[in-house]
């Protein structure tokens, strides 16, 4: 039998052993090897709970849009806040032959890089963070990081204006560069629209206690801020819930949670005038529709902000309603300003502890 035979017959002769044709076993190992298909298979790892209305439900309607928009098959996986339950749903998800494999935030960066090294052909889209590419290292994980100072810049603008009394408050979940880049843009935004502006921020120190962040955020609006953002996924909620108790205003994150609550409790939607879009959902979707159609970076990261439209500011008919015309008219000409490169932003990554700190108390009242 001639080598040219053998490369030709062998193959086909497989495949009709298993039954199938020899385009759907090329087809197969190319979706294993995370080229394009319209048959790739998607898992989501879920490192925390569903129903927070923010950070987590917006990459569970990332994977819904995957399912709905490119038809291909999904699986979530909710592993709650055990951290010791992820790098073991990780690697069942592997076992399992899930042709992508999608997870994000700054705690599974060390699991997946451990994974790498046993699944080298296994892909994975990691979110909110970025594994290291040094040395020709994680060739088969994309990273996504974003420009949320971007968004919580026009947070600032929005909240300075709307303040009538000149303090305005921050709700963080955790002390973390990612949080605290959320933290350097709304300073920014909010002494640019108003250089005397004062700024109050606090963090819950998790993402899940609620009652600690309405604490912090009554605590806030008694020194006198009447508007506080909220970036605490779950634990933010309670935040807004004081909110509404008080009478006061909101800003949230990630989501629409304005348009979410509307649903649940209209009164509590109403203190939200807008929420900073962290659209987790929309770049999972862009990433997985580039892997299908074999153009995703593989090995790479990228970092996304409004031009990609997963960075920006919610427009609803709270905002409409709530915030003046000339206010919304001018977080328009800013945000496409920023569009343009036209605003530089700052932002905490790269800053060292000591000049973040300075900056980051810099308006305390």
């Amino acid at each position: 039998m001639s080598n040219m035979f053998q490369k030709l017959f062998l193959p086909l002769a497989v495949c009709a052993l298993l039954g199938v044709s020899f385009t759907a076993c090329q087809k197969k190992k190319e979706a294993a090897a995370g080229k394009s298909g319209d048959d790739l298979s998607v898992a989501l790892l879920i490192n925390g709970s569903l129903g927070d209305k923010s950070f987590q439900d917006s990459a569970n309607n990332g994977l819904t849009l995957v399912k709905n928009e490119l038809g291909l098959k999904t699986r979530v996986a909710e592993m709650g806040y055990d951290e010791s339950k992820w790098e073991p749903a990780l690697r069942d998800l592997c076992d399992e032959g899930y042709d992508i494999i999608v997870c994000g935030t700054w705690q599974l960066t060390d699991i997946v890089e451990r994974l790498t090294k046993d699944y080298p052909d296994q892909k994975i889209i990691v979110y909110d963070t970025s594994v290291n590419y040094a040395n020709g290292e994680n060739k088969n994980v994309y990273s996504m990081e974003y420009k949320q100072n971007e968004g919580s810049y026009l947070g600032g603008v929005l909240a300075a204006a709307m303040s009538k009394s000149g303090i305005i408050g921050f709700v963080g979940g955790t002390d973390i560069p990612v949080i605290n880049d959320f933290l350097v843009g709304y300073i920014q935004g909010a002494k640019a629209e108003n250089p005397a502006i004062k700024v109050v921020p606090s963090y819950v120190g998790n993402f899940e206690d609620t009652a600690k962040a309405k604490e912090l955020a009554f605590a806030q609006y008694n020194i006198g801020a009447d508007v506080i953002f909220s970036v605490a996924a779950r634990a933010g909620n309670g935040a807004i819930e004081a909110a509404k108790e008080r009478g006061r205003y909101s800003i949230g994150v990630d989501y629409d949670q304005a348009m979410l609550f509307q649903q649940t409790d209209p009164a509590m939607a109403q203190r939200v005038i807008s929420s900073v879009l962290k659209r987790v959902d929309q770049s999972i979707l862009l990433a997985v529709r580039r892997a299908q159609e074999g153009t995703l970076p593989w090995g790479t990261r990228e970092v996304l902000g409004i031009n990609e439209n997963c960075i920006g500011l919610a427009d609803n008919p709270i905002y409409q309603s709530e915030v003046p015309a000339p206010i919304r008219d001018r977080i328009s000409e800013l945000t496409e300003k920023v569009k343009a490169g036209q605003i530089k932003i700052d932002t905490a990554f790269g800053m060292d502890a000591g000049a973040l700190n300075a900056y980051i108390n810099s308006l305390r009242p």
